[in-house]
């Protein structure tokens, strides 16, 4: 696969140098104007699907699965799309992004903290998607870091679709 762009975003609470680093890969799927996303019905956060990467496991391996157990979706990647390196607190969260079509549904298998969330697959038009996670400077640090992510990948997307 070709090499996808970096994006580094720092936090205000960010605090050099990292001491941790968390590695995860999340899907952008995108069908008929709308976005594919993890929604926790409990807590009222949205997220691309996707979830931190296990032993032994490719970033495309961990994409893949996560998306199945979060969502149900089966998918094929169709391309390395961007990641976002993102300094918060004093971790650096290394979000690889890849473009996914849906290939199949089947169940959901997701852990304890996900279904104490309420995790579903939301689909929702992209511009409902850049209006949410645009409000990322109202949110708490972890908030903010992350809808800010969102938001950024969202823009990129849009940006390469012109």
């Amino acid at each position: 696969m070709e090499i996808c762009e970096t994006i580094n975003q720092y936090s205000k609470t960010y605090t050099e140098p990292y001491k941790k680093k968390r590695v995860s890969c999340r899907a952008f799927i995108v069908e008929n104007g709308k976005i594919l996303l993890s929604y926790e019905l409990n807590t009222g956060v949205y997220m691309s699907p996707g979830g931190g990467i296990e032993n032994g496991e490719t970033h495309e391996e961990c994409c893949v699965r996560e998306v199945r157990e979060e969502t149900g979706f089966g998918v094929k990647i169709l391309k390395d799309f961007v990641t976002i390196n993102e300094y918060c607190y004093d971790t650096l969260y290394v979000a690889h992004y890849f473009i996914c079509e849906i290939t199949g549904k089947g169940e959901q298998a997701l852990t304890d903290v996900e279904i104490d969330h309420g995790i579903t697959p939301e689909w929702i038009e992209i511009s409902q998607a850049l209006e949410i996670f645009g409000e990322y400077a109202s949110k708490m640090p972890d908030l903010e870091s992350l809808y800010r992510r969102e938001f950024a990948v969202i823009n990129k997307y849009l940006e390469l679709q012109k």
